[in-house]
């Protein structure tokens, strides 16, 4: 047994009481003629009221200028409206200031009523015609799930995450833009680019400002900010959608919205209202604007399911006591309190369906009547309006309604795509699988945490279950139905792909880059031109500071989804050096195809390889190995190209791309090959450089340098370290890469190389020798590191990396005996532990030991400190 009850203004008949004299109704009154009947819900408006069955019929009544009711007949009483709504099974209804917007159990809209603004949807439609429910015939090929409307205009939200708008632009609340601001009103559904792949849980429009709840608590507002009702901290009126940042951390769970406020409802229950508080709406205690959400404090202690607005006022319900609660413009009895009083703080209402005690009988004040329980609540315009019944549950509206959410992958999806045969023909159902795949907003609203862990997104907190993920797409692979398949794939490259947008709303619409890798259609390398490429150009054509997220995310996911990718684009490179036919064989096209799967390819393995060594390595380094590029690529030759057109720009035809850009796919064989060229070629530039000073300076009287092009060192073997030391202090940078020639005094033999290899093995047994002061060499490790004790001036172990360095130029192989941790601070890598341990294993294992000791008896257990002695040199 059900009852619904309505107060507030009712000298429209909006209430549908029936009365014949006007009126004022200031306590709530039962609605009879609604006896018998199952709501499904109701929509009120500036002054008419709709009301939707569950068995798809439609009430209305309250004012009807503009036809809004959609009939003729006893407008004080709700009355079915008939024409035009008769084949149509109605599940949603909305009213606007005076038109009337209903969604079908088809996911088809209708409109009716006034049309000054565009507020029907349907172009230009003669006043004869606009008071009967016809369908938006451009929605038609959508499959709407929510819609909502502001006094005269609409907006509403389809299956797979899109929002359109129409109708008045006056204020910016069709969020299309401010290039479209002299656009006052569109009479035809326009949606909202900016929002693509933001995965869209609720949309919400007040008198003349809108808006939208993602899955994730982010809210996006514009239209109408005089009052502050957008929460953006100002009261300038926006034309695009923008986030209201301050509740982004309160997970938040519903949102809805009065004429110039808005109120949100947390998960917690708690609820948070800004915007106008003139009349005291907010439930501040006061009747100022806030221009930033504020939580309601006299609410606190109650756990709020369900907030409705009205036009000026403000309805909450406690999920456990029952209690409903009013605060705002009273004047007309809207806040139900018997009186006409306005309150800016929430006020409980003494109604006979509240609740005396949630613990035993429910029964009414005086003992008298049906058990009655409020079930859900409902405002709008200057009316109020519940929904009791006898022994029920109340509705939770932070519980998110299936049918009104856009599409996501789920375990029963994939069940039902594995229970397909092979030759199977393809249900409807099938189609939702493809518009999902088809849309970043279903594919970022799937796989999110339970228990609402996904809430506050972060760079730090992609709230993405990748275990499901993952577990989704091995199971989607194992699919045996081919045409399933395809239309998945073809799906992601004609419609996902292209819609993915270089500026995404939210940190919430990059979840596409963690999930889409996953599927089993990034192992087919034969795909890199539809959508392993197009998805990383995608990516690659993100801002920095989006890229650093989606960078943050792939470091915090266990290191095999982010070493998947690199086998991804790794296998698209080994594919197409892999095809049969050379290049040349090509059309132009195909020739362009392969030149930007391979450059798209190297380009996101270098931000994988960047992201990668940033992190400490999250894969092996040599996981980004590439051994074919030996047999596919000439390196020298590659190498030799990208110098010369570095060199002379102008001169050289420019590639799209050289290999030897990317040196982190080449193994140690095919880094020695780079690094024996590189060094070629510097000494040979060296040398012409040489040349062109000399012939640059030259003078008749002037002989040639005999040895043009070299760098000369002239040492004696008694003063080898002081000779060379002196000798490169006076030498040019640009020199030390000319060809070493090594000239020891009062020697004749000529330095074919093995005086280069003498001096080297020389200079180095020197340096290294502890006597000498610049390193000690630890006996247990048989390692040299630097001597902390050493009086050397720092320019020493300068000279000495110099002299390193003219050994691999000079391809001089030469003996250093030090740990890993050495070419560590060269890459400006980390050290740890086990470096220590690697140099002196004593005291890094006393180190271990006391880090693996979990016991509170350390110093009893180990009877002594660990100490270390360092002497340094008193200079």
């Amino acid at each position: 047994m059900s009852a619904i009850f309505a107060w507030g203004d009712d000298n429209s008949g909006a209430l549908g009481l029936c009365s014949s004299d006007n009126r004022t109704i200031c306590s709530p009154s039962q609605i009879h003629s609604l006896n018998g009947k199952e709501i499904q819900s109701i929509s009120s408006g500036t002054g008419h009221t709709l009301v939707c069955l569950k068995d798809g019929k439609v009430l209305s009544c309250g004012y009807n200028d503009f036809r809004q009711c959609g009939r003729d007949i006893q407008l004080n009483k709700l009355g079915e409206v008939g024409e035009g709504l008769q084949p149509h099974h109605v599940i949603q209804v909305a009213a606007g200031a005076s038109h009337s917007v209903v969604l079908t159990q088809a996911h088809e809209v209708l409109t009716w009523g006034k049309n000054t603004e565009g507020q029907l949807g349907r172009g230009d439609v003669e006043e004869n015609f606009t008071g009967t429910p016809k369908l938006i015939k451009s929605l038609a090929v959508h499959c709407v799930v929510q819609i909502s409307c502001g006094n005269d205009h609409t907006m509403v939200l389809t299956n797979e995450g899109c929002i359109a708008t129409w109708g008045s632009n006056s204020f910016g609340q069709l969020g299309i833009g401010l290039d479209q601001h002299l656009y006052k009103y569109r009479n035809q559904p326009c949606f909202i680019a900016c929002l693509k792949g933001l995965p869209i849980a609720q949309v919400a429009a007040g008198g003349n400002h809108c808006l939208i709840l993602s899955k994730s608590g982010a809210i996006f507002g514009w239209g109408r900010n005089s009052f502050g009702q957008l929460g953006l901290n100002d009261t300038i009126d926006f034309h695009s959608p923008n986030q209201c940042r301050p509740l982004r951390s309160q997970r938040i769970k519903y949102i809805c919205c009065g004429e110039n406020h808005t109120a949100c409802l947390t998960v917690d229950g708690r609820v948070f209202t800004f915007g106008a508080g003139t009349y005291g709406q907010l439930g501040h205690g006061s009747c100022n604007n806030e221009i930033l959400p504020r939580q309601v404090i006299e609410l606190s202690g109650s756990e709020v399911s369900q907030i409705a607005c009205g036009r000026n006022h403000t309805l909450a319900l406690n999920a456990k006591s029952g209690r409903l609660y009013a605060f705002g413009l009273g004047g007309v009895g809207q806040l139900g309190l018997s009186t006409t009083d306005n309150k800016n703080t929430p006020v409980f209402i003494p109604c006979p369906f509240v609740l005396k005690n949630t613990q035993h009988s429910l029964m009414q004040e005086k003992n008298q009547g049906l058990n009655l329980k409020v079930k859900s609540i409902y405002a709008g315009g200057d009316h109020s309006f519940v929904i009791t019944q006898d022994q029920c549950q109340p509705e939770d509206y932070r519980k998110e309604d299936p049918a009104r959410q856009i599409l996501t992958l789920t375990p029963e999806r994939i069940k039902m795509l594995r229970s397909l045969q092979k030759n199977e023909t393809l249900s409807d159902d099938i189609n939702e699988i493809i518009q999902i795949f088809s849309s970043a907003s279903c594919l970022n609203g799937s796989f999110l945490l339970d228990d609402d862990k996904h809430y506050n997104t972060t760079s730090k907190k992609h709230g993405v279950d990748m275990i499901a993920v993952r577990k989704f797409f091995q199971d989607l692979s194992t699919i045996s139905n081919v045409e399933i398949i395809h239309k998945i794939s073809t799906a992601i490259a004609q419609s996902l792909c292209p819609s993915l947008l270089k500026s995404p709303p939210d940190v919430e619409a990059l979840r596409i880059y963690l999930i889409l890798p996953e599927c089993h259609l990034f192992d087919q390398p034969q795909l890199y031109s539809s959508i392993i490429c197009p998805f990383a150009k995608s990516l690659l054509s993100l801002s920095k500071v989006v890229l650093d997220k989606i960078n943050s995310w792939w470091v915090l996911n266990q290191p095999s989804f982010f070493n998947r990718l690199v086998v991804s684009y790794k296998n698209v490179i080994k594919y197409v050096f892999h095809l049969p036919v050379t290049v040349h064989e090509f059309s132009t096209d195909e020739y362009m195809t392969l030149q930007f799967g391979l450059l798209i390819s190297l380009e996101m393995l270098s931000m994988l390889y960047m992201i990668n060594e940033a992190h400490n390595q999250i894969i092996p380094y040599d996981k980004f190995y590439l051994p074919e590029l030996k047999n596919s690529v000439d390196i020298i030759n590659d190498y030799t190209t990208l110098v010369q057109a570095s060199v002379f720009p102008n001169l050289i035809k420019q590639k799209a791309f050289y290999f030897c850009s990317y040196p982190f796919l080449f193994d140690a064989e095919a880094k020695s090959v780079l690094l024996q060229t590189d060094a070629a070629l510097q000494r040979e530039m060296a040398r012409i450089r040489t040349v062109q000073n000399n012939l640059m300076s030259f003078f008749p009287l002037q002989w040639f340098n005999p040895n043009l092009g070299c760098l000369e060192l002239k040492v004696n073997r008694n003063t080898l370290v002081e000779d060379t030391l002196k000798e490169l202090r006076k030498t040019e940078l640009t020199e030390l890469k000319s060809p070493l020639k090594i000239v020891f005094e009062d020697e004749e033999a000529v330095d074919i190389g093995g005086v280069r290899k003498e001096f080297f093995m020389l200079f180095i047994r020197k340096l290294l020798d502890p006597e000498y002061g610049m390193f000690k060499l630890h006996e247990d490790s048989n390692f040299q590191w630097f001597d902390p004790s050493s009086s050397k001036d720092s320019s020493m172990f300068h000279m000495f990396g110099i002299i390193c360095g003219l050994a691999i130029y000079n391809f001089i192989m030469i003996n250093l005996q030090f740990p890993l941790a050495l070419f560590k601070k060269l890459l400006k890598r980390p050290v740890t532990l086990d470096d220590l341990t690697e140099l002196e294993p004593v005291a890094g294992r006393s180190l271990q030991n006391l880090l693996d000791y979990d016991d509170d008896d350390i110093e009893e257990q180990f009877l002594l400190d660990f100490e270390r002695r360092i002497y340094r040199s008193a200079c």
